[in-house]
């Protein structure tokens, strides 16, 4: 008669240790590539205002440099395309607020252009930043 060494009822483990590790090797990547709502990387002296209060991060952000150019999401963007990439963005956001961000030597009507812009492609409020609101 052969003597079986393990018990009848012998339990059949799993290792959980390498579902751990690769559980937390997902999150750190997702971490990592995600992208997180961010201001540009330009350079904008903004106007100072008295009334200014913190702007919402939500809000969908334009800016405006010295020269006049305008960018969208970190993207150069020319006048006439601000209004159709707003609708699109505005169509996916929850919030339906614009924060014009300019610097402080940008024309008035270059700005007038930009916040016609933003309300022609449906934004409930459209700011413009100083400070205070832009962070």
């Amino acid at each position: 008669m052969m003597r079986n060494n393990e018990p009848a009822e012998a339990e059949a483990t799993i290792d959980m240790a390498p579902l751990i590790d690769i559980v937390f090797i997902l999150l750190i990547f997702f971490m990592v590539t995600t992208t997180f709502v961010k201001d540009m990387k330009l350079e904008l002296e903004r106007p100072k205002a008295s009334s200014s209060i913190a702007a919402s991060s939500k809000a969908i952000r334009l800016f405006i440099d010295r020269n006049g150019d305008t960018y969208m999401d970190g993207e150069p963007v020319r006048l006439w395309l601000i209004q159709s990439k707003l609708r699109d963005l505005l169509s996916t956001s929850s919030s339906k607020v614009v924060l014009v961000v300019t610097d402080e030597g940008v024309p008035a009507g270059r700005l007038v252009e930009v916040v016609d812009q933003a309300r022609l492609a449906g934004a409930e409020s459209v700011g413009v930043a100083t400070k205070k609101e832009a962070g």
